[in-house]
């Protein structure tokens, strides 16, 4: 049998970081995990709650670091191990401080672009050669800080479009593992 897909969204576990910008990554999982009508639980070997299943008939493992963001790598890399899934099958979905809120973009490789979860990930595999599904949040208004804008909540006013962003996402994520990422990216970049 061949190697799972590995999806993996990233963000900050706990109730605080919930609602935040940066866990964007942690709910589109969420909403597959519902597509598969299964539940997160606590993976052995690796500090992350997994759910396996399968996504338009493919075989995948979705995955939450229990970590925090800057230290998603170590969760990743266990699970890549474990299931014995190559880079090339590692999909990572994450918040994008460059792409407007509700933008999307599927990608390979790539640098981390000041995204402490990317870096960790890319410094734990030893390469940027995986797939990302970017999931755009907007830039800081003013002069915020970017760390703090994107542990805040979105306000109340952006939760249609948050919401319609997260579904998209997971339609991105399936999508790429069943047509592959030529096609999900004509489909779903902006």
């Amino acid at each position: 049998m061949s190697a799972p897909w590995l999806v993996v969204g990233l963000g900050n576990p706990g109730a605080g970081y919930a609602a935040t910008r940066h866990n964007l990554g942690f709910r589109v999982v969420d909403v597959l995990a519902q597509r598969m009508s299964a539940g997160f639980g606590r993976h052995r070997r690796a500090n992350a709650e997994t759910v396996e299943g399968r996504l338009g008939g493919v075989r995948a493992v979705l995955a939450k670091p229990r970590t925090y963001m800057n230290l998603s790598g170590g969760p990743v890399a266990a699970l890549c191990s474990f299931y014995k899934t190559p880079v090339s099958q590692v999909v990572l979905v994450h918040d994008d401080l460059d792409l407007p809120l509700g933008g999307l973009r599927l990608k390979a490789g790539g640098g981390d672009g000041g995204h402490n979860g990317l870096k960790s990930v890319r410094g734990s595999l030893n390469t940027g050669d995986f797939l990302r599904v970017r999931v755009g949040i907007g830039r800081p208004p003013g002069r915020m800080d970017p760390a703090d804008y994107v542990l805040k909540p979105f306000p109340g006013k952006e939760a249609p479009d948050v919401e319609l962003a997260v579904v998209t996402a997971a339609d991105a994520v399936e999508c790429l593992l069943t047509d592959g990422l030529a096609v999900a990216q004509n489909r779903f970049n902006t």
